[in-house]
């Protein structure tokens, strides 16, 4: 009988110690070394000093490994009994932010709590993925098909992505979304009701594309043809391409970035924070730190196939689809794919909000993976 083993059955006082051998230890290594590239790239935006960026971020970086190590270690059953708490929680901040939000590029997104600026809607993506997980989990597969079913979830959803749609915050209401989406899809909701829900996006799109603010339509008309204005709304896209083309296969050296270090580059810390990768790491340094991303993800994905039971598998899907959504939009965003939108790079972007809520989420990807081999419990549906 292995080490593990003989730790769990022994006393309780034990089991802690048998769950953090348990703990995926190669996954936090990958997180370590994302949050050590966020580090050299914040130092590099610093003008190669720790401060203002690299310092303050390695310090929430170490509460975060801490806090993620914690919640790691939280049983299913807790973690259910917090999810609607952990729900209510989210969704009163998001009201909050709309009374006596901080205001910033024309959006009230920041509370301040304690003297520390937090972003609500990054929290509530995670709160959401915590609360579907534990409605699916105790709603049998086989009455996925009763659409009664699937009323509460869904309100679930377009409450937070309304509320943050307010804000207004495009680009993390679409997220939030998309994460709703893909987790009743996980869910086993099936294939007709998915096209049955498609059938209004275009006219939901029309509906929201004329009630956008003034700025958030100027960056969909910028992402069409920034050269229309190339010093005014088109700058940052153009900058940014240029610092990523500048970078070439191996780039222009550490601390020795064009576009950055003169600060043409907008946002270099947040937003665009891989474009200075980029430009001074090059095409191979970009690749490189992508490959990492994606390790990540895959990673994410092997856990949550690992899982023996529904509700440690959904919540490890739905933070890995989180994780996804994050690098997708913005490595799609500083490249010119898709519209301008402030969604950081996890663990690399500099901002409290984003580092604390995904160290969170990584958290209870780990408590999935500790916990996987727990089977379900008899569901609420069934009894009787």
């Amino acid at each position: 009988m292995n080490l593990q083993k003989r730790l769990w059955r022994a006393e309780p006082s034990f089991r802690l110690l048998a769950k953090l051998i348990r703990i995926n230890w190669l996954y936090v290594l990958l997180i370590c070394a994302l949050a050590g590239v966020g580090y050299g790239a914040l130092y590099s935006a610093g003008g190669g000093s720790s401060h203002p960026f690299a310092g303050p971020q390695a310090m929430r970086f170490g509460f975060g490994l801490i806090m993620m190590t914690v919640v790691a270690l939280l049983s299913p059953r807790v973690l259910k009994i917090l999810s609607v708490p952990i729900y209510l929680a989210a969704i009163a901040l998001l009201t909050l932010v709309l009374r006596m939000g901080h205001v910033g590029k024309g959006a009230e997104r920041w509370i301040n709590l304690g003297g520390i600026q937090f972003q609500p809607s990054e929290f509530a993506k995670i709160a959401l993925v915590l609360a579907l997980s534990t409605w699916f989990c105790r709603l049998d597969p086989k009455k996925m098909g009763n659409p009664l079913r699937l009323v509460p979830p869904a309100l679930m959803v377009l409450l937070p992505v309304g509320l943050v749609l307010k804000e207004p915050n495009l680009g993390t209401s679409v997220i939030i979304g998309v994460i709703g989406a893909t987790m009743f899809f996980a869910a086993g909701m099936r294939l007709w009701q998915i096209a049955l829900l498609a059938v209004p996006l275009p006219f939901l799109g029309k509906f929201v594309y004329a009630h956008l603010h003034d700025y958030q339509k100027a960056r969909i008309e910028t992402f069409m043809h920034p050269e229309q204005d190339p010093l005014g709304a088109g700058y940052n896209i153009i900058q940014s391409k240029i610092a990523l083309g500048s970078g070439g296969m191996w780039g222009e050296g550490y601390l020795h970035g064009s576009q950055g270090q003169l600060n043409f580059l907008p946002e270099k810390q947040t937003d665009f924070i891989f474009t200075m990768i980029g430009e001074e790491w090059g095409y191979a340094g970009a690749i490189a730190v992508i490959g990492l991303l994606g390790l990540m993800i895959v990673g994410g994905m092997m856990i949550a196939m690992l899982c023996r039971n529904q509700f440690c598998r959904l919540l490890a899907f739905g933070i890995t689809i989180d994780l996804f959504m994050y690098c997708a939009v913005n490595l799609s965003m500083v490249m010119g794919v898709i519209p301008v939108g402030g969604v950081p790079l996890p663990l690399i972007s500099y901002g409290g909000s984003a580092m604390l809520t995904m160290m969170f989420g990584f958290g209870l990807l780990l408590s999935a993976w500790v916990h996987r081999n727990e089977r379900d419990r008899p569901r609420e549906d069934d009894a009787g």
